[in-house]
């Protein structure tokens, strides 16, 4: 039986790209598919396109480790921007060949008896739907995929213009227009100021909020001439400008401790609180003060949001909620009416329906979300937030529980990215054997599947659920957390042999019984025990942050090696 492809990655974000590029490094014989729902690569930064629309990460931090950029115009980079770095990425490595635009991952089962995965696919051109099969499958769809939807009553009957801001209707022109836009989170803080200001401002925008975050002043100073000049040409600058910004970010994980991180969080809520009472009208102080502990939610940072609130017209609400919308507007709790030409909804993105609404489904034709209520009490829970034990060959790219919002999602991709890269060495060393490989006491031998055992799962979903409690997450909102290294993995052979989609050799597999562990962006040690089984060990990561230092030091290491080599 051969494969339509050897990798098949859901989706050509930041992790699908990243993916892409570490396995033709490692493995330049292997070949990969990346199937993209939309008609541009870039995943959240294709699809966000509002006005405004920023990181709240240091350029120089959200970058490939691989490929730093010494262009950066500003501290924070906007969105065209880094949209413009992603496509430059994906030119430099050859990865636009192997994407397919507009085309939607239906749905994809593991075969047991060969040991593959079969992929629907549907070509949203088309309308044509075709499988394909593939040895791994890689799915970087991402958290910010999927808008939430509006669930207010009557929205279907509103007559004018009412989008997400992840959908953002460029054929509106605001201005001089009522609109209401109901959030205040990232997306909201940055739009908002746009809008109600300038030439083309609008007539009045009255915004709804639930619940206020806490909101952190954000300088953003562009980068002269100089600078940029200064990182492209003095060796190690930029890794160093790199090393700094990441460092302070790491610091900052103090302050999730829920009581080492005490006195830090009171300092931080004194300071931001200071803030507010400086920046916003006094009139939304009581509002605009979180109710929530400081870090217990992802930070907001100000793009001019406390200044436009002083503004003729803009109007905050918060304590009386949109009960229903009408055709023409919206009717609040307390029975005001208010007329609106467009409606935003800045109401964030369905992070908790972890790959909705793709279906997967593992050994036994058991899916996910069977396997989340039986091992997670109907939550998401992955080992190491990348792999679930049934589900073989099979790796989740910014899984469950693994952003904490306080550094950059690359840098975590990037961490799971080389943990599944070495996961799959034995696999993709049986698709291409060697002759070489028996003489290799450090991980030669090769297997068809690699899947976490189910104890490892168990283990480390109770391990997260325990740690848990000693973080401000637990303090009332969503949580975020590290994963440390603990437990092992499964290899195995299937029934029918699987050759490469690009090797033309023919042979039986090696050895095919193996054990392995690995821990998040560390380098793997490796010892040979008996021909049969290795193990890798690191040191035990615990709760305190460095580990990611760590890991970036090894990185940064390793790129200055090469680059001498």
């Amino acid at each position: 039986m051969s494969l339509d492809t050897d990798a098949l990655i859901i989706g050509a974000g930041m992790s699908g790209i990243g993916f892409a590029i570490q396995l033709q490094k490692d493995f330049p014989q292997a070949s990969y598919e990346i199937f993209e729902k939309s008609n541009g690569l870039g995943g959240t930064w294709w699809a966000n396109t509002y006005p405004g629309c920023g990181c709240d990460v240091p350029s120089h931090v959200y970058s490939y480790s691989f490929d730093l950029n010494p262009e950066w115009s500003m501290k924070y980079a906007l969105q065209p921007e880094i949209l413009a770095y992603f496509k430059s990425v994906v030119d430099k490595h050859n990865v636009a060949p192997y994407i397919r635009y507009n085309s939607v991952v239906q749905s994809a089962g593991f075969e047991e008896k060969t040991g593959t995965w079969l992929v629907t696919v549907k070509d949203l051109k088309s309308n044509i739907t075709r499988h394909r099969r593939c040895k791994i499958l890689i799915s970087a769809v991402g958290a910010l995929s999927i808008p939430k939807e509006c669930d207010i009553k009557g929205y279907n009957t509103f007559r004018g213009k009412l989008f997400h801001s992840a959908q953002w209707d460029h054929q509106f022109n605001w201005a001089n227009k009522d609109v209401i836009v109901i959030g205040n989170g990232c997306s909201a803080t940055q739009f908002v100021p746009i809008m109600t200001d300038g030439d083309n401002k609008v007539r009045k925008l009255t915004q709804f909020i639930r619940q206020p975050h806490w909101v952190i002043e954000r300088p953003n100073n562009k980068y002269s001439p100089l600078f940029k000049w200064t990182m492209r040409y003095i060796p190690l600058t930029m890794w160093a400008y790199r090393v700094w910004h990441f460092s302070r970010l790491e610091y900052s994980f103090r302050e999730f401790y829920l009581e080492y991180g005490r006195p830090l969080r009171e300092d931080q809520t004194n300071t931001h609180l200071e803030y507010l009472r400086r920046t916003a009208p006094a009139k939304y102080h009581d509002v605009l003060t979180p109710k929530i502990e400081f870090g217990c939610k992802r930070k907001v940072m100000d793009t001019g949001y406390f200044d436009c609130l002083h503004r003729e017209n803009m109007e905050l609400i918060a304590t009386d909620p949109i009960e229903e919308i009408k055709e023409t507007g919206v009717i609040t709790k307390s029975g005001r009416t208010i007329n609106a030409d467009a409606i935003v909804l800045a109401t964030g993105f369905q992070t908790q329906q972890v790959l909705h609404p793709l279906e997967i489904r593992g050994k036994k034709g058991v899916s996910l979300m069977e396997h989340w209520q039986d091992f997670a009490d109907n939550t998401p829970q992955a080992y190491y937030g990348t792999c679930v034990s049934g589900f073989p060959n099979f790796f989740i790219m910014m899984g469950p529980n693994t952003a904490t919002g306080h550094l950059s999602v690359i840098y975590t991709s990037e961490c799971q990215i080389n943990f599944a890269i070495r996961a799959i060495r034995p696999v993709m060393q049986s698709l291409y054997p060697s002759p070489l490989q028996a003489f290799n006491p450090f991980g030669g031998r090769s297997c068809d599947t690699v899947a976490v055992t189910p104890r490892a799962e168990q283990e480390d979903n109770s391990w997260v659920q325990s740690a848990l409690k000693g973080f401000v997450w637990a303090s009332g909102c969503s949580n975020c957390i590290f994963i440390p290294f603990k437990s092992d993995f499964e290899f195995s052979s299937s029934e029918v042999r699987v050759m490469g989609k690009n090797n033309g050799q023919k042979g039986k597999p090696y050895q095919t019984s193996m054990l392995v562990g690995s821990g998040l962006g560390l380098a793997v040690v490796a010892t040979f025990a008996a021909g049969i089984k290795y193990d890798t060990k690191v040191r035990d990561l615990g709760f305190k942050g460095s580990h990611q230092v760590v890991a970036f030091w090894k990185d940064l290491i390793a790129q200055l090696i090469s680059s001498k080599e």
